[in-house]
């Protein structure tokens, strides 16, 4: 039998570091080849490690959660033959998985020996669970629900209101259960005194949950804090009169929706956008604010702000301008479900010069975006709500939406920015012109 050391391998794209997002094995486990054993994250996309060779796990070199080197040792198995390690080969000594396993210290010296029990990657990222401040009862409680009359004569209840003792709580020996002022004085005993609670719902709670942030969490974050830190953002927050293009949609959905698909408000917004787009190409672009330079683009590379159940992502949907209503409905589609399968590839989630965001029907009725760094604008769409508003000097019902935008100050002056937004006005507003070239 020999020791194997399995290493985090080149991933490419120039990467030299990833975070451990989550271990699918732990010491004892049998692994056979191929099976993956840990998932990392590079700053685009989650890689699974498969193992190489098949083995048993006996130590597991590092913590969810934590940044390791590309070739630094990731897990060591004990495998039929030489295996690619000594066996008392550094970073640290190998326990045998039976006899209380222990994970690879990093940076100890080979002497000291870890007297811990391995699964740290489990216990450095599980919550603790919520846990009531109250001494734990030797006699479990019995719920009542909060309708439930508890059977218990009137002596009994005198007592336990002076006790502040709520009956609902206390285990009845008598006949069907009744309580007796036995059952009272045990319940008292095993530490089941407390105060009288309110109505149900009012009761007070105790607990806390430390959760770590780790992978795309902290992928978000990270991005977050470096586009308000590098960028100086400025908004720009505009009103939309949508009950022509509201119409138009559902005369559109009702001619071929069978046929071609639903549309949502979301094709027309990014044909408007790549419309206006034209006449303000200092928008469609990114910064580089290291070299000084500004690209502007002629295409249109869409991102779509996703939210996924491990956070926000931006799939992009690329050249936006060559897309008609119902292909563009179906390329962000096809990019969200991506970006929330997980199955997006990585040069699907890079590469946006200008970002749509919208939050449905939980829009709000006004935002500031944060922008997509290195992008130098994003668009956010707030819920749409029918007003009344004076048309020619009569009150009347419209559908009325906000338009929610930031844009970088550095390269994109207020003027420009607010001309943009009043440009994709007349577009939405008039939607014929959307198809007008």
């Amino acid at each position: 039998m020999g020791i194997y050391a399995i290493r985090v391998p080149d991933i490419g794209e120039g990467i030299a570091e990833v975070e451990l997002v989550t271990w699918h094995v732990q010491p004892g486990d049998m692994v056979a080849e191929d099976q993956s054993i840990a998932d990392v994250m590079t700053d685009k996309a989650t890689v699974e490690i498969p193992s190489p060779v098949a083995g048993k796990v006996l130590a597991l070199g590092s913590a969810v959660g934590d940044t390791i080197a590309v070739g630094s040792e990731l897990v060591r198995l004990e495998v039929e033959g030489a295996g690619n390690l000594k066996e008392n080969s550094a970073p640290a000594p190998v326990q045998q998985a039976q006899a209380a396993p222990v994970s690879i210290a990093k940076n100890s010296p080979p002497a000291a020996a870890p007297t811990q029990p391995v699964a740290l990657a489990e216990r450095a990222v599980a919550p603790a669970p919520l846990r009531p401040s109250a001494t734990p009862r030797s006699a479990p409680a019995v719920a009542r629900t909060a309708g439930e009359r508890p059977l218990a004569s009137p002596a009994v209840r005198q007592r336990a209101l002076d006790m502040g003792v709520e009956l609902r709580f206390v285990h009845g020996s008598g006949p069907a259960g009744r309580i007796l002022h036995g059952d009272l004085d045990a319940h008292v005993a095993s530490g089941g005194q407390a105060p009288a609670q309110g109505p149900a719902g009012y009761a007070e709670r105790h607990g806390e949950e430390a959760i770590p942030v780790i992978g795309l969490r902290r992928k978000i974050a990270q991005k977050m804090q470096e586009s308000k830190r590098r960028i100086p953002h400025f908004s720009y927050v505009e009103e939309i009169d949508v009950t022509e293009l509201e119409a138009l949609r559902a005369k559109l959905n009702q001619l071929h929706g069978a046929t071609r698909g639903k549309l949502t408000v979301l094709p027309f917004l990014a044909r408007a956008m790549v419309l206006a787009l034209r006449e303000f190409p200092q928008i469609n672009a990114r910064y580089d604010d290291e070299a000084g330079v500004v690209t502007r683009y002629a295409g249109v590379h869409l991102g779509v702000a996703t939210q996924t159940e491990g956070g926000l992502m931006v799939p992009v949907l690329r050249h936006a301008e060559s897309l008609d209503l119902w292909a563009c409905a179906a390329g962000i589609a096809s990019v969200a479900e991506g970006a929330r399968s997980g199955k997006a590839a990585r040069d699907a989630l890079s590469g946006s010069t200008i970002t749509l965001t919208s939050l449905g029907a939980l829009g709000g009725i006004a935002s500031t975006p944060v922008i997509n760094h290195p992008e130098v604008a994003i668009v956010g769409v707030n819920r749409m709500v029918e007003r009344p508003m004076l048309r020619g000097g009569q009150v009347v019902g419209r559908l009325l939406m906000n338009l929610s935008s930031s844009f970088d100050h550095r390269v994109v002056d207020g003027m420009h920015a607010a001309q943009f937004i009043q440009a994709m006005r007349a577009l939405l507003e008039t939607p014929a012109l959307l198809f007008v070239e």
